[in-house]
């Protein structure tokens, strides 16, 4: 009897412990989320149910006006559409080009280390930094002008900021250039567990380097691909930083996206209340979109991780 209770005693301490040890640990990252996210998100939700100037208190309640206004706006309705291109066309050009290049990249050669580096650093420069600089770059007769005609590609140049027809393809490859290196070395690390020998099998059947690629490595590759379609697609959602800095979400709203309009109602125009209720459509439609996203497509591998720890 005095085993069992002695048992059961320690049983217990080891419980309490367990429960203090997550406390300590999860316990400040917690506190953060709550005041610095969730707190946030409720504020905006309240705000977007008033009419406000963002000075003086609360007192023009207008309940789902300012939601309806923004889901009958041609503009935002616009600005959802250029968020979800973003989604589409990301996933279309990123993904192939970071991928081929990292199965390069994955080979050996002389310089891989200095090639690596080389496409991380787009991706390593600030959004503001890369987004003056390419603000510089395509001015009408500016530097990218002067080297299309240079080699002799003067009829291709084009108001890449200015002409509303083409700026959203403007700003595509801008992006694009900026955070393919993130998804390249993102893949480099997900190559690195491929095992070697399925590839050196293969060889030894007669499969080409190609038909090992396609068939192996990219398959293999596949949790990390989802992983970074995920992240690609949250932040094409919330895209803003270069968009703002070289456009302002122009020519005629012709680049204009979610982030933007919500920073030019909210605060270029002190419609705080109205910028809260988009900033709400923008964290719903985020978050649908992050759930759907991970019930279908991440729980294979969620699902995958638990069994083979299981096992």
């Amino acid at each position: 009897m005095n085993r069992g209770a002695e048992g059961a005693a320690h049983k217990r301490r080891n419980r309490r412990r367990g429960r203090v040890e997550i406390a300590l640990f999860a316990g400040p990252a917690l506190v953060v989320y709550l005041l610095f996210v969730m707190v946030p998100v409720g504020l905006a939700g309240y705000y977007g149910f008033f009419k406000w100037n963002g000075i003086g208190p609360l007192t023009d309640f207008v309940g789902l006006d300012n939601y309806v206004r923004a889901l009958s706006d041609p503009v935002f309705i616009g600005a959802i559409g250029h968020n979800f291109f973003f989604v589409i066309a990301s996933l279309l050009v990123q993904g192939p080009i970071a991928i081929g290049i990292a199965l390069l990249l994955n080979r050996p050669m002389r310089g891989r280390s200095f090639f690596r580096v080389l496409v991380f650093v787009p991706y390593v420069l600030s959004e503001v930094i890369a987004g003056v600089a390419w603000l510089l770059l395509l001015q009408p007769s500016g530097p990218f002008d002067a080297l299309l005609t240079s080699v002799g590609l003067g009829d291709a140049v084009q108001l890449w900021l200015g002409d509303p027809t083409i700026v959203l393809w403007t700003m595509l490859a801008v992006i694009s250039w900026k955070y393919v290196g993130f998804a390249i070395i993102l893949f480099l690390a997900g190559l690195q567990g491929v095992p070697e020998e399925l590839a050196e099998a293969a060889q030894i059947d007669g499969a080409s380097w190609w038909q090992i690629q396609r068939y192996i490595t990219i398959p293999l590759l596949g949790p990390t691909i989802r992983i970074w379609a995920f992240l690609s697609i949250i932040g094409s959602l919330q895209l803003f930083d270069l968009v703002w800095i070289m456009t302002g979400g122009g020519p005629a709203n012709a680049t204009s996206t979610m982030a933007t309009y919500m920073i030019n109602f909210g605060f270029t125009r002190s419609q705080y209340g109205y910028g809260s209720a988009v900033a709400v459509i923008l964290f719903i439609i985020s978050f649908a979109i992050a759930i759907v996203y991970q019930r279908f497509v991440l729980r294979r591998d969620t699902e995958g991780a638990l069994t083979r720890r299981v096992g």
